[in-house]
Parts: C-alpha cells; sequence; structure tokens
C-alpha cells in the first residue's frame, strides 16, 4: 500500500524568539526584558500556570511549559510582601523555564524582570486576558508540535472533500487532479503533501513552501496551477477525508463491488475511509472522482446507497414477489 512506508514526523523544539515573533500580531504582545532567552527552547506543547509554584509547593510543578501570569498569579504577588515575592521567584527559578507570559497588561515588579534577566528567561507581557491567550497560544503549539508525514499524492478538494490521490510514481495522479481542477475544483497540493494530525482525529493536508501549487506533468513540465487558472483553482490546507488509491486493472485483484464494506486506511492513527480505484485506459476517473465526493457526503449526512440497495433487495425477496412483472402497465411517453 501507498501510505504503508511513511514515517512519523514530530518536531521536539522551538526557540522562545519563534514563539514570540510568530504570534507577535495575533497575541499582541511585547518583551518587557529585551531579547532575553530567546534562544531558549519550548519542549511541550502545554501551557502551565505556576501558581502552587510561586506559593512554594513544587513537587508537581511542570517547569518545562510555558508559564502563564494571570490575573490569579499577579493578585497573589501583590498581596505578598515584597521579600515573599522574590523568594516566590526564587523558586521557580530553580528550574529551568522556558518563558515567563504575563496576560492582562499587568505588570511585574522590576526586581522580578531583572531576577528573571539574571536567569536568561524572556518576559513577555499581552493585553489579552488569559482564557484567550490560553486558547490562541495553546492552538499554535499545537500546530508546532503535531505529528506529521509526508504522503507522495496529490490532494484536490473535490465538491468541498479532500480527496488525496495516491499510488505508483507515473500512474497517472497529477493528470487525473488536472482534470479536476479543469473541471473547477481546488488543488491544495501536488507530488508532496505535508499531512499533519489536528487533535486526536483530524488530518490536515497542506503543499510544501517550495512546491505550493506548482505541479509536474509528464511531457510537459512544470506549470504553475495559480497563474493558470486563476485564485479559484487553489486552496493551501484542507482536511484529508478520502483517501483513493489508484492500482492498474488485474483480473485477479480484490476491489469491492457493492461497497458494503467499505475500506479503512490508518494515517498518523487516524481511520480515513480508503477506496482502492482500478483504472485502465479509457476510464473516466476524473468523473469517479467527482463521484466518490459526493458518495461521501451523501454518507456523511447518513445515506449509504450500498446499504439502500441492499435493504430493497432483502425487501423484494421478503415479499416473495420474483416472477412477477416488475411494472405492471406502461404509460405512453409524452416526453
Amino acid at each position: 500500500m501507498a501510505l504503508e512506508n511513511q514515517s512519523e514526523i514530530v518536531k521536539k523544539s522551538i526557540t522562545v524568539g519563534f514563539l514570540f515573533e510568530s504570534n507577535k500580531d495575533r497575541l499582541k504582545w511585547i518583551s518587557l526584558n529585551g531579547d532575553v532567552g530567546f534562544e531558549k527552547e519550548v519542549t511541550n506543547r502545554n501551557i502551565h500556570r505556576p501558581g502552587l509554584a510561586l506559593a512554594g509547593y513544587v513537587d508537581l510543578f511542570s517547569f518545562d511549559r510555558v508559564q502563564i501570569f494571570g490575573n490569579t498569579e499577579i493578585r497573589y504577588l501583590k498581596h505578598l510582601p515584597y521579600e515573599d515575592r522574590v523568594k516566590g521567584f526564587e523558586t521557580i527559578f530553580r528550574f529551568d523555564l522556558p518563558c515567563l507570559v504575563v496576560t492582562n497588561n499587568n505588570a511585574l515588579d522590576q526586581e522580578l524582570i531583572d531576577m528573571a534577566t539574571a536567569h536568561g528567561v524572556s518576559v513577555l507581557q499581552s493585553p489579552f486576558e488569559t482564557t484567550k491567550l490560553t486558547y490562541f497560544l495553546g492552538d499554535f503549539l499545537d500546530d508546532q508540535f503535531a505529528p506529521q508525514t509526508v504522503v507522495h499524492g496529490s490532494f484536490i478538494d473535490v465538491y468541498g472533500v479532500g480527496i488525496l490521490l495516491v499510488g505508483r510514481s507515473g500512474i497517472g495522479k497529477s493528470e487525473i487532479a488536472l482534470d479536476l481542477i479543469e473541471r473547477g475544483h481546488r488543488l491544495v497540493a501536488d507530488d508532496v503533501v505535508m499531512v499533519t494530525r489536528k487533535g486526536e482525529g483530524i488530518l490536515l493536508g497542506a503543499g510544501t513552501d517550495v512546491v505550493k501549487h506548482f505541479m509536474e506533468i509528464r511531457g510537459l513540465g512544470f506549470i504553475d496551477v495559480r497563474s493558470i487558472f486563476g485564485i479559484r483553482a487553489i486552496r493551501f490546507q484542507k482536511r484529508v477525508e478520502v483517501v483513493v488509491e489508484l492500482l492498474e486493472w488485474q483480473p485477479e485483484g480484490e476491489f469491492t463491488r457493492t461497497g458494503l464494506d467499505h475500506g479503512h486506511i490508518s494515517l498518523l492513527g487516524v481511520e480515513i475511509p480508503h477506496v482502492k480505484l482500478p483504472i485502465f485506459p479509457g476510464k473516466n476517473i476524473t468523473v469517479i472522482a467527482e463521484v466518490i465526493a459526493l458518495d461521501y457526503l451523501l454518507r456523511h449526512y447518513g445515506y449509504d446507497a450500498a446499504k439502500e440497495f441492499a435493504a430493497r433487495l432483502e425487501a423484494t425477496i421478503a415479499s416473495k414477489t420474483r416472477g412477477k412483472r416488475v411494472i405492471d402497465y406502461f404509460e405512453h411517453d409524452f416526453e
């Protein structure tokens, strides 16, 4: 199978500097101590609020995470005498923290910021409330640390359904994708498809920065789909919903005839509908790909044509009407 040998790619870390620069516009934050600690690495996708650690309890202190100082932490510090505030910071700086993020534009004592600077820890300040910042920052970190894999294939948005075409090199994936684009569908990526697991059950596919929406057509060379067909013919990412594997027709091959046994394939631990599609000269794969997308939508909304046909067949057999005329009377055809 074309996807069996795909290896999972997991990012191990990002720098605090990359975290800061990537979210300057989104989180509206600033650094309170310049570029101090920007070389430090964030190795955990989760976020931590160090309230208990500031109070002296560090047995369960998740120090390797981005530390969020919200209203609760700031008001707790202000409630303490100055010496105890310093002691609380000395407690958490016994650990190797990646960075501190202060929400709601709360202010920290300059002495505490100086302590962070002395320990090489960046202090970032955002006007966002803690819940909002945690949501956006958590979403960004989830993306950065999400498992990825590279799939050799063509990825097309067909009627809003993300269809990933796979198969051996030279079988015609790009040509089918080009035909679908000509019929008004949208190219996400060709040849190199980056698939990322978002959350527990969602796969997102996208192209690479280098290839983007270029396609290689054998005998023609590289073409720029966006320049030829316009912005309507592309999109930058799409959920992977169906994997269509193109296979040469073989009389002894195992291909479904009824559709009652829907196949699935595991990609990054997520089960995705899998269609094995035999091809041979003259077969209109483009139209079949459109039908696969429409059939997926029907099943998504609760209608399964294969099950409906099986139910009708069983009902006919049970009614014992075999041998009777299917149509008793033919109306005049006035069309």
